[in-house]
């Protein structure tokens, strides 16, 4: 469906076929463990088509889960979307999915912190080889494919850096050198819609719906929305694994999808305006926005994504003191210090040159200055300027 419609109606309509509103506007809410057969005959037709959305058991889903993953199929353009308690989740129990012992996972050293963690005390107990690749390798990927990849993982933009990776470069030498390979990317920055990871050959497209598809900072859900090349697989593996959510949450990831690209569309205004401010500020060394010239793999988010959100990060010239660390991020009025993202509220988190160094495998740290991530809320945007300018004021 959401090929065939302007996303704003897809996100309006998706996952609201009348089996799932039975009357209402939104999708029903159905809490349950134990569904009831009425007859032995339901009983074998539910067990029949447990995979396929019949009612089965609570870990199966609900037609309140049901609803969620038909909708983000219709705006991914996936065979079946899997759902997980948190985007984390998402991402290794995806990864689980497609390994077993002695084989190897490449992926991006840009990729989110805690990806990596499980790779490398996860998979590493249990047998698997993670290797790293540059963010903006492109093609030369090939090189670094062993007889035994079978998971390529991205994440473009870059957890923090905001590299863009060359997606088509990677998937065709993918194809030519590991045909048996499966491809994932952590696709939260654009939500899903921003840019359609399955249609450049990307088999899973996994999001943190934490972030914007929730978008309200108050529930957490990850999704991992295959292609039909992987979908029986990563979904059986998923329910041995017992993942599932509450109806409540995959109810709110529903109604947060209704107003996703009114959201996109301010985030990326606002963040937008921001980041072009920011560039022109003496504190500021280099804004790493993927809509803005300059930021490494702005010429690929240009070719194929559809628009930005509101996350980025910019660099100051000098790496903090301490106390200028705590007297910079302390006294913000509009700006808050937490993790995650994706949310109404405006966030501001900062690193220094070393830690983000420590969580790149196989290096790629440029800079000597302070590293600051911020998330660009819904806010006005000129009273986020003024925020930022008296931080900046307070650094010198």
């Amino acid at each position: 469906m959401a090929g065939k419609q302007h996303i704003d109606t897809a996100l309006v309509n998706a996952g609201r076929s009348k089996r799932y509103t039975q009357g209402s506007v939104n999708s029903v809410i159905q809490r349950a463990s134990s569904l009831v057969f009425e007859s032995v005959e339901a009983k074998k037709r539910a067990t029949a088509g447990r995979a396929q959305g019949e009612l089965f058991y609570g870990r199966r889903g609900t037609l309140t889960h049901f609803s969620l993953q038909e909708a983000m199929c219709e705006l991914e353009g996936g065979a079946g979307c899997a759902l997980f308690p948190c985007g984390a989740a998402a991402v290794a129990n995806s990864i689980l999915a497609f390994v077993e012992q002695g084989d190897h996972v490449l992926m991006t050293n840009s990729a989110y912190e805690p990806s990596q963690d499980f790779c490398t005390r996860i998979l590493a107990k249990l047998g698997v080889a993670t290797g790293w690749f540059d963010p903006l390798i492109g093609a030369g990927i090939e090189a670094l494919i062993q007889p035994n990849t079978r998971v390529v993982f991205l994440e473009s933009p870059g957890s923090i850096t905001m590299e863009v990776h060359d997606i088509p470069a990677i998937v065709q030498a993918v194809r030519r050198k590991a045909p048996q390979a499966i491809i994932m990317i952590d696709n939260t920055w654009s939500a899903g819609i921003l840019f359609k990871a399955l249609e450049f050959g990307i088999d899973i497209s996994i999001q943190a719906g934490t972030k914007y598809l929730v978008g309200h900072s108050d529930a957490m859900i990850g999704t991992a929305v295959s292609n039909a090349r992987g979908w029986d697989q990563l979904r059986e593996n998923a329910y041995l694994m017992g993942q599932m959510v509450d109806a409540d949450t995959a109810y709110v990831t529903s109604r947060g999808l209704r107003t996703l690209g009114v959201r996109l569309r301010q985030h990326q205004e606002s963040s937008l305006k921001i980041a072009a401010w920011l560039a022109q500020q003496p504190q500021v060394a280099r804004v790493n926005h993927p809509a803005l010239p300059g930021s490494a793999g702005h010429e690929y988010w240009k070719r194929d994504f559809t628009g930005s959100s509101g996350l980025f990060s910019f660099i100051l010239q000098q790496r903090l003191s301490d106390q200028q660390y705590a007297h910079f991020l302390d006294n913000f009025e509009h700006f808050s210090m937490a993790y995650s993202w994706g949310g109404f509220e405006s966030l501001i988190l900062a690193n220094q040159p070393e830690e983000i160094a420590a969580i790149r495998p196989a290096g790629g740290v440029d800079f000597t200055g302070t590293l600051v991530r911020v998330h660009i809320g819904l806010e006005n945007v000129d009273d986020l300027i003024a925020d930022l300018a008296a931080g900046l004021q307070r650094i010198g």
